[in-house]
């Protein structure tokens, strides 16, 4: 039984009657904004550009992830390049991912400009794994 099924009670019925299931309070815990922020790392980890063999997160192109206590998340990234030819994609598949993560509300995705991505944002794995230290 998947968990959404759990959740609403599917398949509980009252011992020795079977005919009305009984209404149970479920509780549910809300995790708090910061525990989010890990797993949605992980989840940006898994994005990568399609030019450079690395993920998204460590060549440096997400500014901001916000996390609302609603789980709602807003992320700010930008491109290594505006002329990048998945400019038009990239913040979708980077909803998606963010949006995949458990706990997570709406995702809203801002590609930006300012301050123009430089090298000086990678992360030190990813320059060693593309040959820059």
């Amino acid at each position: 039984m998947n968990r959404l099924a759990r959740f609403a009670g599917f398949g509980r019925h009252e011992e020795g009657h079977g005919a009305e299931p009984h209404h149970q309070e479920v509780v549910v815990e809300r995790m708090q904004p910061e525990e989010l922020r890990e797993p949605i790392i992980a989840a940006l980890r898994m994005v990568h550009d399609p030019e450079i063999p690395v993920n998204i997160y460590d060549l440096g192109l997400i500014y901001t992830i916000d996390i609302q206590s609603s789980g709602d998340v807003n992320v700010e990234m930008t491109l290594t390049a505006p002329a990048c030819p998945v400019a038009g994609m990239m913040p979708g598949i980077v909803r998606d991912a963010v949006a995949g993560v458990e706990g997570v509300g709406e995702v809203k995705v801002d590609l930006v400009w300012d301050p123009p991505w430089t090298v000086e944002r990678m992360s030190d794995e990813a320059k060693l794994q593309l040959g820059m230290l």
